[in-house]
Protein backbone atom coordinates (compact mmCIF):
# COMPACT_ATOMS: atom_id res chain seq x y z
CA UNK A 1 0.00 0.00 0.00
CA UNK A 2 2.50 2.17 -1.17
CA UNK A 3 2.96 4.68 -4.17
CA UNK A 4 4.38 2.53 -7.32
CA UNK A 5 7.54 5.02 -7.47
CA UNK A 6 7.92 3.71 -3.64
CA UNK A 7 9.52 7.20 -3.15
CA UNK A 8 10.11 9.09 0.20
CA UNK A 9 7.45 7.86 2.63
CA UNK A 10 7.64 4.65 0.65
CA UNK A 11 4.77 2.86 2.39
CA UNK A 12 1.93 4.52 2.02
CA UNK A 13 -0.35 5.71 -0.86
CA UNK A 14 -1.01 9.68 -2.05
CA UNK A 15 -4.54 9.75 -2.94
CA UNK A 16 -4.08 9.31 -6.44
CA UNK A 17 -6.99 9.13 -8.85
CA UNK A 18 -7.75 5.55 -8.26
CA UNK A 19 -8.43 5.99 -4.21
CA UNK A 20 -12.17 6.37 -3.89
CA UNK A 21 -13.03 10.07 -4.00
CA UNK A 22 -14.74 10.08 -0.66
CA UNK A 23 -11.60 8.83 1.27
CA UNK A 24 -9.23 10.81 -0.35
CA UNK A 25 -9.22 13.39 2.43
CA UNK A 26 -8.58 10.51 5.01
CA UNK A 27 -5.87 9.31 3.26
CA UNK A 28 -4.02 12.63 2.77
CA UNK A 29 -4.80 13.77 6.60
CA UNK A 30 -3.02 9.94 7.47
CA UNK A 31 -0.18 10.11 4.91
CA UNK A 32 0.59 13.73 5.90
CA UNK A 33 0.53 12.53 9.84
CA UNK A 34 3.23 9.98 8.38
CA UNK A 35 5.17 11.96 6.25
CA UNK A 36 6.08 14.62 8.56
CA UNK A 37 6.97 12.49 11.38
CA UNK A 38 9.50 10.49 8.75
CA UNK A 39 11.00 14.05 7.99
CA UNK A 40 11.43 14.51 11.99
CA UNK A 41 13.50 11.90 12.13
CA UNK A 42 15.21 11.75 8.97
CA UNK A 43 15.18 15.05 6.97
CA UNK A 44 17.91 17.77 8.37
CA UNK A 45 20.82 18.35 10.41
CA UNK A 46 19.17 17.64 13.94
CA UNK A 47 20.84 15.52 16.05
CA UNK A 48 19.45 12.01 17.20
CA UNK A 49 18.26 13.95 20.58
CA UNK A 50 16.64 16.89 19.04
CA UNK A 51 15.33 14.20 16.59
CA UNK A 52 13.76 12.58 19.64
CA UNK A 53 12.56 15.60 21.29
CA UNK A 54 10.35 16.79 18.24
CA UNK A 55 8.95 12.99 17.68
CA UNK A 56 7.90 13.25 21.44
CA UNK A 57 6.28 17.03 21.05
CA UNK A 58 4.30 15.26 17.87
CA UNK A 59 3.34 12.29 19.93
CA UNK A 60 2.03 14.53 22.52
CA UNK A 61 -0.27 16.67 19.93
CA UNK A 62 -1.09 13.14 18.67
CA UNK A 63 -2.90 12.27 21.66
CA UNK A 64 -4.32 16.09 22.29
CA UNK A 65 -6.13 15.82 19.11
CA UNK A 66 -7.25 12.63 19.76
CA UNK A 67 -8.48 13.46 23.09
CA UNK A 68 -10.71 16.37 21.46
CA UNK A 69 -8.01 18.84 22.27
CA UNK A 70 -6.12 21.76 20.54
CA UNK A 71 -2.74 21.00 19.52
CA UNK A 72 0.70 23.12 19.95
CA UNK A 73 1.07 25.77 17.01
CA UNK A 74 3.96 23.89 15.19
CA UNK A 75 1.87 21.10 13.31
CA UNK A 76 -1.65 22.22 14.04
CA UNK A 77 -2.57 24.00 10.30
CA UNK A 78 -0.75 21.26 8.25
CA UNK A 79 -0.97 18.34 10.03
CA UNK A 80 -3.31 18.18 12.74
CA UNK A 81 -6.09 20.42 11.65
CA UNK A 82 -6.77 17.87 8.78
CA UNK A 83 -6.17 14.75 10.94
CA UNK A 84 -8.65 15.72 13.61
CA UNK A 85 -11.96 15.00 11.92
CA UNK A 86 -10.35 11.70 10.37
CA UNK A 87 -9.53 10.54 13.83
CA UNK A 88 -13.05 11.01 14.66
CA UNK A 89 -15.36 10.53 11.67
CA UNK A 90 -13.04 7.35 11.37
CA UNK A 91 -12.76 6.24 14.43
CA UNK A 92 -9.00 5.18 13.48
CA UNK A 93 -7.12 3.12 15.68
CA UNK A 94 -5.04 5.36 17.27
CA UNK A 95 -2.51 2.45 18.36
CA UNK A 96 -1.85 1.90 14.72
CA UNK A 97 -0.84 5.75 14.10
CA UNK A 98 1.61 5.60 17.42
CA UNK A 99 2.87 2.65 16.04
CA UNK A 100 4.64 4.36 13.47
CA UNK A 101 5.88 7.08 15.76
CA UNK A 102 7.58 3.77 17.46
CA UNK A 103 9.32 2.77 14.23
CA UNK A 104 10.87 6.44 13.52
CA UNK A 105 12.24 6.63 17.26
CA UNK A 106 13.66 3.29 16.62
CA UNK A 107 15.63 4.56 13.76
CA UNK A 108 17.41 6.82 15.77
CA UNK A 109 18.54 4.63 18.64
CA UNK A 110 18.45 1.15 16.70
CA UNK A 111 21.02 1.05 13.21
CA UNK A 112 21.21 -2.97 12.43
CA UNK A 113 19.10 -6.13 13.20
CA UNK A 114 20.78 -9.47 14.69
CA UNK A 115 16.97 -11.38 12.81
CA UNK A 116 14.91 -11.61 10.68
CA UNK A 117 12.28 -12.06 13.45
CA UNK A 118 13.89 -9.06 14.97
CA UNK A 119 13.40 -7.39 11.65
CA UNK A 120 9.86 -7.82 11.16
CA UNK A 121 9.00 -6.84 14.36
CA UNK A 122 10.32 -3.57 13.44
CA UNK A 123 8.27 -3.73 10.02
CA UNK A 124 5.40 -4.60 12.21
CA UNK A 125 5.36 -1.04 13.26
CA UNK A 126 6.81 0.85 10.64
CA UNK A 127 4.85 -0.77 7.41
CA UNK A 128 1.84 -3.14 8.59
CA UNK A 129 -0.19 0.06 10.50
CA UNK A 130 -0.54 1.34 6.89
CA UNK A 131 -2.27 -1.24 5.59
CA UNK A 132 -4.32 -1.63 8.55
CA UNK A 133 -5.29 1.92 8.66
CA UNK A 134 -6.39 1.61 4.67
CA UNK A 135 -8.32 -1.76 5.40
CA UNK A 136 -10.13 0.37 8.22
CA UNK A 137 -11.26 3.46 5.93
CA UNK A 138 -12.80 0.53 4.16
CA UNK A 139 -14.39 -1.32 6.19
CA UNK A 140 -12.23 -4.65 6.23
CA UNK A 141 -11.65 -6.01 9.22
CA UNK A 142 -11.14 -10.01 8.55
CA UNK A 143 -8.20 -11.37 10.03
CA UNK A 144 -7.25 -12.93 6.56
CA UNK A 145 -7.25 -9.79 5.00
CA UNK A 146 -5.09 -8.24 8.00
CA UNK A 147 -3.00 -10.96 7.48
CA UNK A 148 -2.35 -10.49 3.78
CA UNK A 149 -2.43 -6.86 4.09
CA UNK A 150 0.53 -7.10 6.52
CA UNK A 151 2.39 -9.56 4.30
CA UNK A 152 2.14 -6.85 1.85
CA UNK A 153 3.07 -4.15 3.63
CA UNK A 154 6.08 -6.04 5.17
CA UNK A 155 7.35 -7.02 2.12
CA UNK A 156 7.18 -3.47 0.60
CA UNK A 157 9.02 -2.42 3.58
CA UNK A 158 12.20 -5.18 2.99
CA UNK A 159 12.11 -4.40 -0.67
CA UNK A 160 12.83 -0.75 0.26
CA UNK A 161 15.76 -1.86 2.55
CA UNK A 162 16.66 -4.34 -0.53
CA UNK A 163 16.16 -1.21 -3.15
CA UNK A 164 17.94 1.56 -0.47
CA UNK A 165 21.33 0.00 0.68
CA UNK A 166 23.47 3.57 -0.74
CA UNK A 167 20.74 5.62 1.26
CA UNK A 168 21.15 3.60 4.26
CA UNK A 169 24.75 2.95 4.38
CA UNK A 170 25.24 6.64 4.58
CA UNK A 171 23.30 6.73 7.21
CA UNK A 172 25.02 4.30 9.38
CA UNK A 173 22.03 2.02 9.08
CA UNK A 174 21.95 -1.88 8.02
CA UNK A 175 19.03 -3.51 7.44
CA UNK A 176 20.29 -7.06 6.12
CA UNK A 177 19.87 -9.57 9.19
CA UNK A 178 23.27 -10.54 10.75
CA UNK A 179 21.79 -14.00 10.42
CA UNK A 180 21.89 -13.59 7.16
CA UNK A 181 25.10 -11.58 6.54
CA UNK A 182 27.16 -14.10 8.75
CA UNK A 183 26.00 -17.08 6.38
CA UNK A 184 27.44 -15.36 3.24
CA UNK A 185 30.38 -13.90 5.16
CA UNK A 186 29.26 -10.20 4.73
CA UNK A 187 30.51 -7.67 6.96
CA UNK A 188 28.07 -4.55 8.23
CA UNK A 189 31.39 -2.63 7.13
CA UNK A 190 30.81 -3.68 3.55
CA UNK A 191 27.39 -2.55 3.53
CA UNK A 192 27.98 0.51 5.10
CA UNK A 193 30.74 1.60 2.90
CA UNK A 194 28.97 -0.04 -0.43
CA UNK A 195 31.84 -2.76 -1.30
CA UNK A 196 30.12 -4.90 -4.01
CA UNK A 197 30.60 -7.98 -4.18
CA UNK A 198 29.81 -11.94 -5.39
CA UNK A 199 29.26 -12.36 -1.68
CA UNK A 200 27.21 -9.19 -0.93
CA UNK A 201 25.15 -10.13 -4.45
CA UNK A 202 24.13 -13.30 -3.16
CA UNK A 203 23.31 -11.74 0.06
CA UNK A 204 21.21 -9.17 -1.86
CA UNK A 205 19.64 -11.83 -4.13
CA UNK A 206 18.24 -13.97 -0.66
CA UNK A 207 16.92 -11.20 0.63
CA UNK A 208 15.40 -10.02 -2.26
CA UNK A 209 13.85 -14.05 -2.83
CA UNK A 210 12.38 -13.37 0.71
CA UNK A 211 10.52 -10.16 0.32
CA UNK A 212 9.25 -11.58 -2.89
CA UNK A 213 7.75 -14.73 -1.10
CA UNK A 214 5.86 -12.64 1.84
CA UNK A 215 4.43 -10.39 -1.74
CA UNK A 216 3.11 -13.31 -3.02
CA UNK A 217 1.80 -14.78 0.29
CA UNK A 218 -0.13 -11.52 0.73
CA UNK A 219 -1.01 -10.17 -3.09
CA UNK A 220 -4.46 -12.64 -2.69
CA UNK A 221 -5.67 -9.59 -1.13
CA UNK A 222 -6.06 -7.45 -4.05
CA UNK A 223 -9.24 -9.93 -4.82
CA UNK A 224 -10.60 -8.82 -1.78
CA UNK A 225 -10.95 -5.35 -2.22
CA UNK A 226 -13.42 -4.22 -4.51
CA UNK A 227 -13.85 -1.20 -6.35
CA UNK A 228 -10.68 1.38 -6.81
CA UNK A 229 -8.85 1.01 -3.64
CA UNK A 230 -8.48 -2.95 -4.82
CA UNK A 231 -7.23 -2.23 -8.53
CA UNK A 232 -4.53 0.48 -6.64
CA UNK A 233 -3.41 -2.24 -4.32
CA UNK A 234 -3.06 -4.54 -7.88
CA UNK A 235 -0.34 -1.62 -8.71
CA UNK A 236 0.86 -1.39 -5.65
CA UNK A 237 1.79 -5.07 -5.27
CA UNK A 238 3.29 -4.93 -8.68
CA UNK A 239 4.90 -1.65 -8.34
CA UNK A 240 6.91 -3.59 -5.67
CA UNK A 241 7.62 -7.26 -7.20
CA UNK A 242 9.05 -4.57 -10.38
CA UNK A 243 11.76 -3.04 -7.95
CA UNK A 244 12.72 -6.73 -7.63
CA UNK A 245 12.88 -8.29 -11.12
CA UNK A 246 15.05 -4.39 -11.55
CA UNK A 247 16.90 -5.67 -8.70
CA UNK A 248 17.13 -9.09 -10.84
CA UNK A 249 18.47 -7.88 -14.00
CA UNK A 250 20.97 -6.16 -12.94
CA UNK A 251 22.42 -8.93 -10.75
CA UNK A 252 21.68 -7.97 -7.36
CA UNK A 253 24.06 -4.69 -7.46
CA UNK A 254 22.29 -3.00 -5.04
CA UNK A 255 25.40 -1.62 -3.78
CA UNK A 256 25.99 0.23 -6.58
CA UNK A 257 23.01 1.64 -7.82
CA UNK A 258 19.54 2.37 -6.86
CA UNK A 259 17.04 1.10 -8.93
CA UNK A 260 13.55 2.95 -9.31
CA UNK A 261 10.20 2.47 -10.60
CA UNK A 262 9.33 5.46 -13.60
CA UNK A 263 6.42 6.54 -16.33
CA UNK A 264 8.26 3.97 -18.54
CA UNK A 265 7.18 1.20 -16.54
CA UNK A 266 3.85 2.21 -16.06
CA UNK A 267 2.40 -0.06 -18.89
CA UNK A 268 3.88 -3.25 -17.69
CA UNK A 269 2.58 -2.49 -14.29
CA UNK A 270 -0.81 -2.15 -16.01
CA UNK A 271 -0.27 -4.78 -17.72
CA UNK A 272 0.46 -6.99 -14.86
CA UNK A 273 -2.33 -5.44 -12.84
CA UNK A 274 -5.10 -6.00 -15.09
CA UNK A 275 -3.85 -9.58 -15.70
CA UNK A 276 -3.95 -10.29 -11.57
CA UNK A 277 -6.61 -13.70 -11.11
CA UNK A 278 -7.09 -15.59 -8.15
CA UNK A 279 -5.00 -18.03 -9.23
CA UNK A 280 -2.39 -16.15 -11.60
CA UNK A 281 -1.17 -13.03 -9.43
CA UNK A 282 1.38 -12.17 -12.26
CA UNK A 283 3.94 -12.44 -10.53
CA UNK A 284 6.62 -14.15 -12.56
CA UNK A 285 10.30 -12.94 -11.91
CA UNK A 286 12.21 -10.35 -14.68
CA UNK A 287 13.52 -12.62 -17.71
CA UNK A 288 10.26 -14.93 -17.81
CA UNK A 289 7.71 -12.55 -17.72
CA UNK A 290 6.41 -11.75 -21.45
Amino acid sequence: MAPVSIEHYENFPVASWLCPPALRPAIMAIYTFARTADDLADEGDAGAGQRLRDLADYRADLRAVAAGQAPSPRWATRVFGPLAPVLRDHRLPLPLLEALLDAFEQDLVKTEYATRAELLDYCRRSADPVGRLLLHLYGIDDPTALRRSDAICSALQLINFWQDFTVDGPRGRIYAPLEDRQRHGVEGQDLLALRDSPAARALIEELCGWARAMMLEGAPLVHQIPGRAGWELRLVVQGGLRILDKLQAMRFAALLHRPTVGAADAPRLVWRALTMTADRTNTRREGTAR
